[in-house]
């Protein structure tokens, strides 16, 4: 029996399917020896004759990963999988294959390599060919846009001449900066070079944030969109970068720090749906069903996810898995999708050492097994991490310092006359060397380099160099041109792509299957997370409802025509608002699609057509509900053809009006851009429909828009469907009443439009022929045309998700505030001082503090001197689990910070450190804290938070605000206002420079990259000059090694002056370890497992653990992994102790525990800490007010894009409506079109509070209100006049358009988005809410038609608006009505018409044409407007000003609720109940 070989050893034939194998008829002109194939023992061998042989390299020396390594069960269980599945394939099948190559093993004895070597065995046999794929690179330059022509946009720059002026400039002459220049080297895949050993490229990135790592990455993906210009050589093998994107996209993968998925898909969805889109054309016994159901075993059991397999994926929002899974389910993405070189920049961010390290590891899993090329870039790298890689690529400024093997490295570096600080781990001692500030010169030497192009050339000119240059040409040599190589590799991808699929795309897939897929993932998504859908169908429900009883069983009379009309024109109105709500999280889901375009899983048009496949039996749904409940309660007419004809012409409607507004979000870049497109378009369709301007009166040069208008279509079917086959009866004779009791018909008329003399009846027909220009013989003929436009907006969404998947926030340059000089940071010591590096070696080496280096300035003003001692004891933190029991997560935690100390908190992922400290700090609000929490022995002060710092993990700003403008905001609101004002801006100059932002403190926040993002948020906390206690989440995560020293430096000297510091910290290296005092080290379950001193580089510790049965820790090793390791942190780590237990019982825990209680019972004689502060805030609430207004007003000052999109709204919109109704004549047709001229006014409500959703919610902290009155003004100066109204009474319209109307929905809108979750939700609720105020207005359904409504008429705001509005426009004023608003009545013979009519107008008013005629009266039914609209819609002229009052106290109310729903869903813990009993109770 054969040796058999480690796991570690599999090679891609270990997968099956899952290398990147095709078959290709007549790839090969030559057989070879199937003999000499099995003499070698893997079919990967036989390569193809055309394709060249790849370059030799030498062994690597990184270290290898068993296959097993997450999940050793899972593996086995894995095996036993595939046993069965062995067992149970068809006679036929097996049959067919070798006996030497089949898969029926003996279960109790599986070997899991041999098997699927024996799987491989068979694809050979199917002629199915491997290919892979390196990456060549030589003279590589990369030119980017210059910072200093990056300003920060203004709405003032947009129309500023100057700005325009440099903005032209700019363009045709940018500042170009160099990036990346002068790189070369080559990442090739592994080569079997005989049957137990495989060498593989796993290169590793190496520089300081702003060097170039993401470049580099970003430009070997290929993906170099947004740079300006790449130049030099890329050679993917024998293919072009050109030929790669267009042909093979997908073969190539850059994969972004931040793990983006889809939240609500589970961890199984999301790998499955990659195997999916990239599964092979099937060419052996393996399906394709089968092919991505066993990929999905492979990735979730090879990368220890099985046991998460049916959890959501997560995100801020929905709870999901870790931030460790997350890592692995990217891996496990990217490799299901069967890439052949991954790119992976700075994944191990906020990850601990122990996830970080299985994240590594996890990547040469995959190298090793599935023979990728794998570049990784990483920030604070181990040792452990660093021993898995083969090359290192060193980058100085854009500059290539070294590439080359890994474990040469180092002594390159050594050798150019650097050395190494005390136990400094080889990547930190590789970025240290880029850094004149950290590096140390070996002593003796002074002839090493010190730029970044002396660094380069010395790398070109020396051996290391030669041999990289040299192991270049030669690959380029070979591949470079070889057109036969490169037909291979296309014929070799080819093959594995679905028939029908297309020669000219990346796409693995046909157009079919992709939709097939996606279909399933969108069903997915939704079945995630109903609340959208919920809520949706909810609004049609709850809406239906409402309108169905307020038009409730109306009569078959004249008095309904307006009603009857009035549902209709909601019904098709109310779907098509509705819809807006779905722009918000189209954009959300935008950079996912974007991702999978460039990774070539699906055409992002797919993606859209799904969406809209889906949606259609969903909105089939909702509409039929929606219809049944609306028509069957309004009393529309009961007949099943003319149901189904509203059912119909109803969802039609629905599809059309849901691909528009889909292709508007498609079509543009910008969220708020989109929405004000979207608002413009709806008052169009909605004005344009024909119920609130009919089409005779519609002015000849705008009625064209009645044609392209596909809710004209939908109303006039819709709406003559109805009146075809109505008689209503006369609700108005005229003249009728006291006097005209024996008044035949013929002396009597019907005052409604289509009324004929002599009948007490009016034609429905013929009442919409005349009042709308509608007949029903168009019906089918809108059918059509209503399909057309649902067919033609579907396309235009096909055509712009493909071609625009673009997204505002693309760019990657740093803006900074337009004048602002920036200012150059003050140069790092010269380490051609041997003395400085000297004495920091000194430092590292006698003093386990190691003080903040040179470069590090000190503060000026020394904190406070500081005594006080923070204590807690007994701790213990639960939360109730729905359906389970309660979870600790807290469990008897015990320890204390005292002043001039640094105290780590430590511990592997889940342990429960961010936990700990937001327990400590006093920001949990949920579950329940028991224990001890004291500071000198006391209770804590009541501003205890006020009195502490607390810097998060996430760097949360406004985006738009610069550094020092955060930094003032924060001094100014949260330092006492007893420190002047000069003393607070010259500490926040301080914080500036201790925090190395002076070149960055003008430039907006939002547009800062990771590291100075962390360096502001840092020093925001620090502005606030904490008094007791400075906390740090994770304050280095993110950095690279040397800004990770260069904070922990700082807060070194922040300690050594007195302040107490607690911090957590990830992947510490064992220069920053050993900066620490004392660490709090914590397992899984919130669990003590070391509490203390370190002692001088960690020694303390390493006893400590050593003494408890913990393993030798190496000379070399870092203190931080070693003790991390021996508890067994970590997802696929485990202790033989436990190490718990072993702390209780302890001595060293029994010392603890007698510090604290001697802390406790010394300290208490000294006596509280007072609180400083009587309120929750440092400062008066009209000065934050003040700062607050400030800020907004700034923000969106900044924001031109949101800005523009209103100013553009307003005035289109203002016009728009304005020209509608220009110059309405003052008859009874003109003065209601007068009155609807207002009332779409008020309907632009919806867009602009849609608008501003989404920047409320971004930031949600900010309560004051932000929208100003003034862009309503372009609203009100381009619509007053061009309707038509007096100028005379201009200025109170104003006060309510300009200036009420705003500030009401302004307040409303963030009222809604306060209680909402996102601003989908929010969208979605606020429509709801909108059409219900709307609804109860008066204008829609008259006052005296509501009926028991009519309370709710009294309580909506919009009532008092429209009141106000219409009764101060079109009050006091004479109706001259049109010819054919006269009615015709035949007075009785021998009375003239005014002798025979006077009674009547005395009564009910109106006026005669021609009162001494005796034949043919003209009678107008009304005269003033006053009697017009008090008697139709209960508006007085009188209550104008009462209006305003009311107005604002509901705007008051607004404002009120804002705070009020912010508290009761952002802040308040518990249920809603109590809340208000504990209120009242205060009260009392």
């Amino acid at each position: 029996m054969s040796e058999q070989r480690p796991l570690s050893d599999i090679r891609e034939e270990a997968i099956g399917n899952l290398s990147h194998q095709a078959s290709e008829a007549g790839l090969n002109d030559i057989k070879e020896d199937s003999s000499k194939q099995r003499e070698h023992g893997s079919p990967l061998l036989r390569t193809p004759v055309v394709q060249a042989a790849r370059p030799k390299r030498r062994m690597s020396t990184a270290s290898k990963v068993s296959v097993s390594f997450f999940d050793p069960e899972g593996m086995q269980e894995l095996q036993r999988t595939l046993t069965n599945r062995t067992a149970t394939r068809p006679e036929s099948i097996a049959e067919s294959i070798d006996s030497q190559d089949t898969l029926t093993v003996d279960p109790d004895n599986f070997d899991l390599e041999r098997t699927i070597r024996n799987s491989l065995r068979r694809q050979d046999k199917a002629e199915v060919k491997p290919r892979q794929l390196g990456v060549a690179f030589r003279d590589l330059e990369v030119l980017g846009v210059g910072a200093s022509s990056s300003f920060q946009p203004t709405l003032g720059s947009l129309f500023n001449p100057c700005a325009i002026a440099e903005g032209i400039r700019n363009a045709r002459h940018p500042s170009i900066k160099h990036i990346l220049s002068g790189f070369e080297g080559v990442v090739k895949p592994g080569e079997m070079l005989h049957s137990y050993g495989t060498n593989f490229a796993l290169p590793v990135v190496l520089g300081s944030p702003g060097a170039g790592c993401s470049t580099l990455l970003k430009t070997l993906a290929n993906y170099t969109e947004e740079y300006r210009a790449v130049a030099g050589e890329r050679h993917y093998d024998s293919i072009s970068p050109a030929d790669l994107k267009r042909y093979f996209r997908g073969d190539v993968q850059y994969c972004p720090e931040d793990d983006v998925h889809f939240p609500t898909l589970t961890v199984e969805q999301t790998i499955e749906f990659a195997a999916t889109t990239r599964a092979p054309r099937p060419r052996t016994d393996i399906t394709r069903s089968q092919f991505i159901e066993m990929m999905t075993d492979i990735m979730t059991t090879v990368f220890g996810l099985r046991h998460v397999r049916q959890t959501p994926v997560g995100n801020q929002q929905i709870r999901g898995i870790s931030g460790g899974q997350k890592k692995r389910v990217s891996i496990a993405e990217s490799l299901a999708s069967r890439s052949c070189i991954g790119c992976w920049d700075n994944s191990t961010r906020g990850l601990d050492a122990s996830t970080a390290l299985e994240f590594v590891q996890a990547l040469r899993i995959a190298t090793d097994t599935i023979r990728l090329s794998t570049v990784v870039s990483i920030h604070q790298a181990g040792e452990s991490l660093y021993k898995h890689f083969d090359k290192v690529c060193v980058i100085y400024e854009g500059r290539m310092a070294f590439f080359g093997p890994a474990d040469k490295a180092k002594q390159y570096f050594m050798d150019m006359g650097y050395e190494p600080a005390n136990r400094q781990t080889t990547p930190d001692f590789l970025l240290s060397v880029t850094d004149s500030g950290a590096r140390i010169p070996r002593a003796g030497m002074s002839t090493q380099p010190r730029t970044a192009d002396e660094f380069a050339q010395y790398f070109k000119t020396s051996k290391a160099g030669r041999e990289n240059a040299q192991e270049v040409d030669q690959y380029i040599s070979v591949y470079a041109g070889n057109t036969e190589s490169a037909k291979a590799y296309a014929q070799s991808a080819r093959a594995e792509f679905a028939k029908r699929s297309g020669m000219k795309n990346p796409y693995m897939l046909t157009i079919p299957r992709q939709v097939a897929a996606v279909m399933r993932r969108k069903v997915q998504i939704i079945r995630g997370s109903m609340l959208a859908t919920g809520i949706n169908l909810f609004s049609y429900v709850f809406q239906g409802i409402i309108m169905g009883t307020v038009f409730l069983r109306m009569p078959e009379a004249t008095s309904a025509f307006f009603s009857r009309g009035g549902v209709l024109f909601f019904a098709l109105l109310f779907s098509a608002l509705n819809t807006m709500a779905e722009i918000p999280a189209l954009f959300a889901q935008r950079e996912i699609v974007a991702r999978h375009e460039k990774a070539a899983l699906y055409h992002p048009f797919v993606e859209m057509l799904a969406h809209t496949l889906v949606d259609i039996p969903i909105t089939l749904v909702i509409t039929i509900i929606f219809a049944v409940i609306l028509y069957f309660m309004t009393g529309l007419q009961r007949s099943p053809e003319q149901f189904f004809i509203f059912l119909l012409f109803l969802l039609v409607l629905s599809l059309a009006m849901k691909s528009w507004f889909r292709a508007i979000a498609a079509a543009f870049k910008s969220e708020a851009t989109a929405q004000a497109f979207a608002g413009i378009s709806t008052l169009v369709l909605a004005i344009y429909t024909g119920y609130t301007i009919p089409r005779p009166s519609m002015i000849g040069a705008l009625r064209w828009i009645t044609y392209i208008n596909p809710l004209r279509y939908g109303f006039e079917a819709i709406l003559t469907n109805e009146f075809r086959t109505l008689r209503g009866t006369c609700s108005s004779l005229v003249p009728q009443g006291p006097g005209y009791e024996n008044v035949s018909l013929v002396n009597q008329v019907c005052a409604v439009v289509g009324a004929q003399p002599g009948e007490d009846f009016v034609d429905g027909a013929n009442f919409a022929g005349l009042s709308f220009g509608f007949t029903y013989s168009n019906t089918w003929m809108n059918l059509g045309i209503l399909i057309a436009f649902a067919v033609g907006f579907t396309i235009m969404l096909l055509v712009f998700s493909e071609y625009n998947t673009a997204t505002g926030h693309d760019s990657a340059v740093t803006l900074f505030k337009r004048g602002a000089r920036t200012e150059t940071s003050k140069k790092r010591p010269s380490d051609n001082d041997e003395e400085a590096g000297a004495e920091k070696t000194k430092a590292l080496d006698d003093h386990h503090h190691a003080p903040a280096p040179q470069r590090q300035p000190q503060l000026d003003t020394k904190p406070p001197a500081q005594q006080d001692v923070f204590t807690w004891q007994n701790l213990e933190y639960t939360v109730p689990i729905p359906g389970e029991d309660d979870r600790t997560l807290l469990n008897d935690v015990y320890g204390y910070v005292a002043p001039g100390k640094m105290t780590a908190l430590m511990g592997e992922s889940g342990a429960g450190k961010t936990t700990l400290l937001n327990v400590l700090a006093k920001r949990v609000y949920s579950g329940t804290v028991t224990g001890d929490m004291l500071v000198n022995g006391h209770a804590l002060p009541a501003d205890f938070q006020s009195q502490t710092g607390y810097v998060q993990q996430m760097d949360t700003h406004e985006p738009t605000s610069t550094v020092r403008e955060a930094l003032t905001f924060s001094a100014k609101l949260r330092q006492p206002p007893s420190v002047p004002l000069e003393e607070k801006l010259a500490y926040v100059e301080q914080c500036i420079e201790i925090c190395g932002l002076q070149e960055y403190a003008e430039a907006a926040i939002g547009s800062l990259n990771v590291e100075y993002k962390k360096r502001t948020t840092i020093a925001v906390e620090l502005a606030a000059k904490p008094k007791l206690l400075l906390f740090l989440d994770e304050p280095t995560s993110g950095l690279d090694s040397q800004s990770a020293w260069a904070i922990i430096s700082f807060l070194r000297s922040l300690a050594d002056q007195g302040q107490a510091i607690l911090c957590t910290i990830h992947q510490p290296s064992a220069e920053l370890f050993q900066v620490f005092d004392r660490l709090l080290l914590l397992k899984r379950g919130g669990q003590t497992v070391y509490f203390g001193d370190l002692g001088e580089n960690a020694t303390k510790l390493i006893k400590y653990f050593e003494s408890n049965g913990g393993r030798h820790c190496e000379p070399h090793e870092n203190p931080a992994e070693y003790m991390l390791d021996v508890v067994g942190a970590g997802a696929t780590s485990s202790a033989a102790s436990d190490w718990n237990k072993l702390w209780l019982q302890s001595p060293e825990a029994a010392s603890t525990q007698d510090e604290i209680e001697a802390i406790i019972s010394q300290d208490r004689g000294r006596g509280t800490v007072e609180a400083e502060l009587t309120t929750e805030f440092a400062t008066p609430w009209l000065v934050q007010v003040k700062e607050l207004i400030v800020r907004g007003i700034q923000s969106y000052w900044r924001d031109p894009t949101y800005l523009l999109a209103k100013l553009v709204l307003n005035a289109l919109a203002g016009l728009f409506i304005g020209f509608t109704f220009y110059k309405a004549k003052d008859t009874q047709q003109g003065t209601q079109n007068k009155l609807f001229a207002i009332f779409m006014c008020t309907v632009l409500t919806v867009p602009l509070a849609s608008q501003l959703m989404v920047p409320f919610v971004n930031t949600r902290n900010v309560y004051e209100i932000r929208e100003r009155p003034s862009r309503a003004a372009l609203l009100f100066l381009t619509w007053f006049w061009t309707v038509g109204f007096p100028t005379d009474r201009a200025g109170y319209t104003y006060l309510m358009m300009g200036v009420v109307n705003p500030l009401y929905y302004s307040s409303i809108g963030q009222a809604v988005a306060a209680m909402s979750p996102d601003a989908q939700t929010g969208a979605l609720i606020f429509s709801l809410l909108f059409s219900f105020v709307l609804t109860f207005n008066g204008v829609m359904q008259p006052f005296r038609q509501l009926g028991w409504w009519r309370w709710m008429y009294r309580l909506s705001p919009y009532t008092y608006l429209v009141e106000g509005l219409l009764g101060q426009a079109l009050g006091k004023q004479d109706i001259n009505c049109s010819a054919v608003e006269f009615v015709h009545i035949t007075p009785p013979s021998g009375q003239t018409c005014a002798e025979y009519m006077d009674p009547y107008i005395s009564l009910a008013g109106g006026y005669l044409q021609n009162p001494d005629a005796s034949a043919d009266c003209r009678f107008c039914s009304t005269r003033t407007t006053d009697q017009f609209l008090e008697a139709s819609f209960n508006i007085f002229y009188s209550h104008r000003w009462r209006n305003v009052g009311i107005m604002f106290a509901f705007i008051g109310f607004n404002i009120s609720m804002v705070y009020l729903l912010t508290y009761l869903f952002r802040i308040r813990t518990g249920p809603l109940l109590p809340s208000f009993l504990r209120f009242k109770r205060r009260k009392n």
